[in-house]
């Protein structure tokens, strides 16, 4: 039986010594079994390989094992005392199953049990792949160097494939659970598979300078609702990001620079946790109605062609009387009345998640006035670069009323305001 962990073999003498430990393991492989050639009445031997010494070190089991210390067994950490030598073997970063089966077949070996009915693996020097640090980092930075016959290692946290043509994500990405940063930036991606999503530690996602149109619904659907803090998209060629983006609610830092962008998400207030934005260079002509609601650290949406508002010539999509749909979806939104799929048909359900709120706070859903004011960013954002080059910090943001006695009443102020 073999165990992947971390080791330290820590002896009790040192302090008599006035000595101490190093108090950190180091990569071992650790093994439990017969030394080769030995006759079957030969004892059974714990052996310790680390990447200094493959060849291991052997301690005796059977009636040598003073205590074991297993509190926390449960984080993949445990304690092997032993009587000749006098040391601890102390184990840590072990998968918690394979430790709890790993220290009762040491226990058994110990109390004798007979060696027919133990897991026993032959005491062989270990690999050098078994036995070194798991890499966490790799970095590609042409086409040249980028792994086409071997698969990556499944300990990465960061990858970083930057210019090396890729037309797609390469479905062996798909497969490092544990990746946390993926840099895919400066490659010729069109498209993004849903699988994506399943990267369940992904927190930082950079896309930069690729040739996307598109963000998949499904990836905001994905565990990366709950992960990802970091999205770069900048220099692609999308247009509009789909209603359920705001449901990457853990986004701290979002780069929409240089694309084709005609609009923000509609929601884009649901991103509480949001902190840095920059979508300059894009097509906005205006900031959605939502925009009021962040709190930002720093704001870029320089170059954008922002229309200039006139709160005077409304768009009118007001319908009296109200149609019946229209009174049932402004109820349920304004008194909160629990709903979905399993109550009302799914297109029903995504009317009422983009139901716009009038200035008096009541929802309106297709029935409504909308005009464009104009807005001082520096109240969504301490630190803001300039809109234009005329030194602007100002931008066009969507207004909505749900009747003409609310836009009546917000004209009568602004003529009041401006003389």
């Amino acid at each position: 039986m073999r165990l992947q962990c971390e080791v330290e073999v820590v002896s009790r003498l040192l302090p008599t010594c006035g000595l101490r430990g190093r108090g950190r393991g180091t990569r071992a492989l650790l093994s439990l079994g017969r030394p080769p050639g030995r006759a079957r009445s030969g004892g059974v031997y714990l052996m310790v390989c680390t990447a200094r010494d493959r060849a291991g070190a052997r301690y005796k089991v059977q009636e040598n094992i003073e205590r074991f210390f297993t509190r926390f067994v449960e984080e993949g950490k445990a304690t092997v005392r032993l009587r000749e030598p006098a040391v601890d073997v102390c184990l840590s970063k072990a998968n918690a199953s394979n430790l709890k089966n790993f220290l009762s077949a040491v226990r058994l070996a110990h109390q004798g049990t007979d060696i027919g009915a133990l897991p026993l693996s032959a005491l062989v020097p270990a690999k050098t792949s078994e036995v070194e640090k798991p890499k966490t980092k790799m970095i590609i930075t042409s086409r040249r160097d980028y792994p086409l016959t071997k698969n990556f290692p499944y300990s990465l946290e960061h990858l970083q494939a930057s210019y090396c043509k890729l037309a797609r994500i390469d479905m062996r990405v798909l497969c490092l659970k544990k990746l946390r940063k993926l840099d895919l930036s400066h490659n010729h991606i069109k498209q993004l598979p849903a699988t994506i999503g399943d990267l369940i530690c992904l927190q930082e996602l950079i896309l930069h300078d690729n040739h996307l149109e598109s963000f998949s619904g499904a990836l905001c659907n994905s565990t990366l609702q709950k992960s990802l803090q970091f999205l770069d998209l900048s220099q692609n060629k999308i247009k509009a990001l789909p209603i359920q983006f705001c449901q990457l609610r853990e986004l701290v830092n979002l780069k929409l620079d240089d694309n084709e962008l005609i609009r923000l998400p509609f929601k884009i207030g649901q991103l509480d946790h949001l902190r840095f934005l920059s979508a300059a260079r894009n097509k906005l002509p205006f900031l959605p109605s939502d925009f009021r609601k962040l709190c930002l650290e720093n704001l870029d949406l320089f170059g954008n062609p922002f229309e200039q508002p006139n709160p005077l010539v409304p768009n009118i999509q007001l319908k009296i009387p109200l149609t019946l749909l229209e009174c049932a979806a402004r109820a349920t939104v304004n008194y909160r009345i629990p709903y979905g799929c399993h109550l009302l048909p799914s297109h029903l359900c995504e009317d009422l998640e983009v139901a716009k709120t009038c200035q008096c706070g009541s929802a309106c859903l297709s029935s409504f006035i909308q005009i464009t004011v104009t807005m001082n960013l520096h109240h969504v954002a301490h630190t803001v670069v300039l809109v234009d080059n005329m030194g602007g910090t100002e931008a066009p943001i969507i207004c909505y009323f749900c009747s003409l006695d609310c836009y009546s009443q917000f004209l009568d102020r602004y003529l009041q305001s401006n003389g």
